[in-house]
């Protein structure tokens, strides 16, 4: 049988395969994500990132992202210190936020591999459509527990995995690099069990706050 990436949990199931892909999900935080073995390489990852047309100056593309940034922003003290994880090829987050008086690092283990800038703690931590492609997501969400310090803030985006019928024909799954899908009950689960607050919850978007002494 095989353990949830995530959580560790014994109990995972088939839940579909799709055009041959095999995806399994948790019976605990109820992650649902592929097969190890079909899991892209590295090689193919990049290849359809640099597809990925992030450009900082497309106002477009900072609407997409204010989704995050103006309710992460609502929240934080002035002169906080950030880091935007996975930032990708263009790290548009990172500009608005230094924009808005927001000191920032990037990080991404393709485009901007700075290991300094995982020294934390950090008074947050943004994440936009970076959890979809994890293939170890147990490793990432543990080090989110160093880099962001008591207190401070983790904002994620990812498009939530909320209708099971819609799987097979869902656009989000069709990308070769999406191998997780994330639930609202898989954030809410991992902030009971490792010392969060889910603050907001907005398809695509939740922010948490890390519990002091947590």
């Amino acid at each position: 049988m095989t353990a949830c990436c995530l959580c560790g949990h014994p109990h995972t199931t088939l839940f579909a395969t799709v055009e041959g892909r095999r995806y399994l999900r948790c019976g605990a935080c109820r992650l649902t994500f592929l097969s190890r073995a079909q899991l892209p390489d590295r090689a193919e990852e990049k290849r359809q990132y640099d597809l990925h047309r992030n450009d900082p100056d497309d106002a477009g593309y900072r609407r997409f992202l204010g989704q995050l940034a103006e309710p992460l922003m609502e929240r934080l003290p002035a002169r906080a210190r950030g880091l935007d994880f996975g930032c990708g090829p263009g790290p548009a987050l990172a500009r608005m936020l230094e924009e808005a008086g927001f000191a920032m690092r990037v990080w991404d283990p393709i485009y901007a591999d700075q290991p300094d800038a995982l020294a934390g703690p950090y008074d947050f931590v943004t994440c936009t459509e970076v959890l979809e492609h994890l293939h170890q997501p147990a490793g990432e969400w543990a080090r989110f527990q160093t880099l962001v310090a008591p207190g401070g803030w983790l904002g994620v985006m990812t498009r939530f995995l909320t209708d099971d019928g819609h799987f097979p024909r869902w656009h989000y799954r069709r990308d070769p690099t999406h191998v997780c899908f994330w639930q609202p009950h898989t954030f809410r689960w991992l902030a009971n069990r490792d010392g969060w607050d889910v603050v907001h919850l907005a398809n695509p978007v939740v922010l948490l706050r890390r519990r002091e002494g947590a």
